[in-house]
């Protein structure tokens, strides 16, 4: 399998409001079977999830964080580990002031994977084709240094894929190995987007086509109480 990483350039500043399948659909070349990675920032943006913040108080945000938060899991200086209603574990409750208006800071979108559904509806009936969508954020990784991007919605695309049962290359049953190929996609997405290089939108061509199908974030990869050994 080859898989090939196409960034969208050109896109305009996305405002609220604005139909980000139609201004994708306009400027992507997208066939069957593609994979659109939408970062999490235009999303916000197109679902006007931005809030004025005192431009000249870095910490003004920081009362959004306890708003935003379902729970505060720990405190160090200024960061915030938190849980959003999401089911996100992830510093600041997702509230971002980067890539946006000075003055303003991001919300993530109240569904992510409602976010993912409407922006593949709208790419199949402008376009005419399959595709499946990831919306892709930032996030940091416990008992690991840097960031990298992951998936917080899915649309058309597995979250993650179940290969219990089968074998691996010696012939042994694999018994616990599940892919969360949704998180994979939308780190391979980021390596072409970039932080700073204005670049929100990506096509991942050429996966498995047996990943092509109706899921969830929340519901496969989102891990519930029950199975989380360190909530």
């Amino acid at each position: 399998m080859t898989i090939s990483l196409i960034p969208i350039e050109g896109l305009p500043e996305i405002h609220p409001g604005d139909e980000l399948s139609a201004i994708i659909a306009e400027r992507a070349a997208l066939v069957d079977g593609d994979v659109v990675v939408v970062t999490q920032k235009i999303v916000s943006k197109a679902e006007g999830r931005l809030v004025a913040v005192d431009p000249n108080d870095p910490l003004s945000h920081k009362r959004l964080v306890v708003d935003e938060a379902v729970r505060i899991l720990r405190r160090r200086g200024e960061l915030i580990m938190t849980e959003t209603r999401h089911g996100f574990v992830c510093a600041n409750a997702g509230v971002d002031l980067s890539n946006v208006e000075r003055g303003y800071a991001a919300l993530l979108p109240i569904d992510s994977d409602r976010s993912a559904r409407r922006i593949r509806d709208g790419l199949r009936a402008r376009a005419g084709v399959e595709v499946g969508v990831v919306v892709s954020d930032t996030f940091g990784r416990t008992w690991r240094r840097g960031v990298t991007d992951v998936a917080i919605g899915t649309a058309g695309i597995a979250a993650v894929v179940d290969l219990r049962g089968t074998s691996d290359a010696y012939g042994r049953e694999l018994q616990v190995t599940e892919v969360c190929v949704a998180d994979e996609l939308a780190s391979a997405a980021e390596l072409v987007m970039g932080k700073s290089a204005g670049v929100p939108v990506a096509i991942v061509r050429g996966v498995d086509r047996t990943w092509l199908r109706e899921s969830s974030v929340h519901d496969e990869i989102v891990r519930s109480y029950q199975e989380d050994l360190f909530r």
